[in-house]
């Protein structure tokens, strides 16, 4: 309970710090912390996987902070943390034939264009955003997984507890990021 209790009030109090700025005109400093380059591919992808571009932005400020450079102990790489056999899963159920090879993952467009069909394709296979998430952080595997398991989803669509921390907070990190992102520069 006391935990729960932290939880709503560091999410109430970061709630609070972001109004307050954006109040005060904080708009500079929000916008240097929740940066919105690329926004042209982002923008371009977005359209192309009918996704929202505050997802995509959200899901880059989250993997990466918009380092097109990065790298994961797992082995992602970019801007929206792409790993080889995800990049290669993606291109492959797209209709690609090409294999770029796995350094390509670095240069920011053609990151962003493989995350984004990433998320589109997981939204086929998931119906609640939360849930393509989860497996976005997670795999695909774990996520199914947990779908079919009564404590962690009543009607094998929506994960009502997500039983990887990491993935949980990953989740609400990237959410409250698109929030951020829609208020902040005024886009879905």
């Amino acid at each position: 309970m006391a935990n729960k209790m932290k939880r709503r009030v560091r999410r109430w109090t970061a709630s609070a710090v972001i109004l307050l700025l954006l109040v005060c005109g904080g708009v500079v400093l929000l916008r240097s912390l929740y940066p919105a380059h690329y926004a042209q591919e982002i923008h371009a992808a977005a359209e192309k996987y009918d996704l929202a571009p505050s997802l995509i932005m959200a899901v880059i400020h989250t993997e990466s902070g918009f380092d097109p450079e990065a790298r994961s102990s797992a082995g992602a790489i970019g801007l929206m943390q792409v790993t080889a056999p995800t990049m290669e899963w993606a291109l492959m159920r797209s209709g690609v034939s090409d294999k770029p090879t796995v350094e390509a993952l670095t240069e920011p467009t053609f990151n962003i264009e493989v995350g984004s069909c990433v998320l589109q394709l997981l939204g086929e296979q998931f119906s609640e955003q939360d849930t393509v998430l989860a497996a976005y952080n997670a795999g695909m595997g774990h996520v199914q997984t947990w779908l079919s398991q009564p404590d962690c989803s009543a009607d094998g669509k929506t994960l009502h507890t997500i039983p990887f921390a990491e993935t949980e907070r990953y989740v609400k990190k990237v959410r409250r990021a698109q929030k951020i992102y829609q208020k902040l520069y005024g886009i879905s």
